[in-house]
């Protein structure tokens, strides 16, 4: 199995090799000539632990591009088209572009120590989170997003997202740590951060017998979590959103895997996070289906445009449909739960997943139908391969690498 594994990494390095432009990390040099800020964040973890210096020269070049079209207003744009040269900053507004760009400037300090880089890059990352403090649009603490606004953007998710909120707390936690190495106050992030890990827990994992201490924290959410945890009772996992009197009633997988990487999760939590999503065959048949179980025509949360491209019917794309890049997050989740011997067991069905191809084998897809396994959507991800790197890295070490070091 090992054998198979290096083999991965190195065809994982050549994916991320065809993925280099003079702008950085394209999502796909097949289907996505962009520059996407989350892609390429992601793809950057990747980037780090393989010691490449032309995959860390595509890091920067992507921080650049990121940098150079930002807003005056601090937004970072969702992608730059590199071949049509244009900008798109979402169809829906974009949330996780700041989010990652943060961190990922805040992964390349602690990979590289290079202060003169991140003096270039400084004000703009305090630009990039006052933006994000403005997406709070009712002062409760937690951003409020648009549905269709982040990653899964042909999915209902909206108003107090867990994905979006464990990385505004990820990205807090590196502003943190980033202000201290630029010798600039970093107490208010800090006690940003701490408000946001609390509201987290608070509002998106339901249990028993906590009506008073979230009409105490905040008086509007007390009729949704009432309602919540009268129907609910002990969930186990973070709901995927809070809306006004509304929530989620299914798995985000991603926002939860962050939720245990980013130490939001607590042990117990955890524990359960990870038992679910094995028992419940999120994991199956390769590692990880993005929210579980599908939605379906008639629930509230379907949506007619679920149908466009015939992409996010049950079982495909957002809607249960596999991918691989969050398999790699399910490993990195697993060795800090330090459940190794797992981490061991589903990185072979990370490769395999990986390893599937319409005209050869690994050609690192970007989904896979839910419940068929095959192949669909394009290949040569750059995301699949950068944490499918980033993965074999921290087995290998047997932690967490770089991202443990924003906490």
């Amino acid at each position: 199995m090992m054998d198979s594994i290096q083999e991965g990494r190195e065809k994982a390095i050549t994916v991320l090799e065809n993925c280099l432009t003079e702008y950085g990390f394209v999502a796909s040099p097949t289907l996505y000539p962009e520059i996407c800020a989350r892609d390429s964040m992601i793809t950057s973890l990747g980037a780090v632990v393989s010691d490449r210096p032309q995959l860390k020269e595509g890091f920067e070049k992507s921080l650049h591009t990121l940098r150079k079209f930002q807003t005056d207003l601090g937004q970072i744009p969702h992608f730059y088209h590199t071949k049509d040269n244009w900008v798109e900053y979402g169809e829906a507004g974009n949330v996780d572009s700041n989010l990652w760009y943060i961190i990922g400037c805040a992964v390349h300090w602690f990979r590289y120590q290079d202060r003169e880089f991140l003096q270039i890059f400084f004000p703009s990352l305090e630009k990039a989170l006052l933006w994000l403090r403005y997406q709070d649009s009712n002062n409760c603490g937690l951003l409020e997003v648009h549905e269709a606004a982040d990653w899964a953007d042909l999915f209902a998710n909206r108003f107090n997202i867990l994905y979006d909120n464990i990385l505004y707390y990820g990205a807090l936690k590196s502003m943190v740590h980033l202000s201290k190495v630029m010798a600039q106050p970093g107490d208010l992030y800090q006690k940003l951060a701490e408000d946001v890990h609390y509201k987290i827990n608070l509002r998106l994992w339901i249990s028993r017998g906590r009506g008073e201490e979230v009409q105490k924290a905040k008086e509007s959410w007390k009729w949704t979590y009432e309602e919540m945890a009268s129907c609910l009772r002990d969930h186990p996992y973070y709901l995927p959103y809070v809306a006004f009197r509304d929530y989620g009633d299914y798995c985000d997988v991603l926002g939860n895997l962050l939720a245990i990487i980013f130490e939001v999760a607590d042990k117990e939590k955890s524990s359960r996070i990870l038992s679910y999503i094995d028992q419940a065959g999120a994991n199956r048949p390769y590692p990880c289906k993005a929210f579980y179980p599908p939605v379906y025509p008639g629930n509230k949360d379907w949506r007619d445009y679920y149908r466009v491209y015939n992409l996010n019917q049950p079982h495909q794309y957002h809607n249960g449909g596999i991918w691989p890049f969050i398999g790699g997050f399910y490993i990195a989740a697993l060795i800090k739960a330090g459940q190794l011997e797992k981490a061991q067991k589903e990185m072979s069905f990370l490769g395999k997943a990986n390893r599937l191809g319409h005209a050869e084998k690994w050609q690192f897809g970007e989904w896979m139908h839910g419940q068929s396994g095959n192949l669909m959507g394009s290949i040569d991800q750059a995301w699949s391969a950068g944490m499918y790197l980033y993965a074999h890295a921290c087995l290998e070490n047997e932690k967490l690498i770089y991202i443990c070091d924003l906490l």
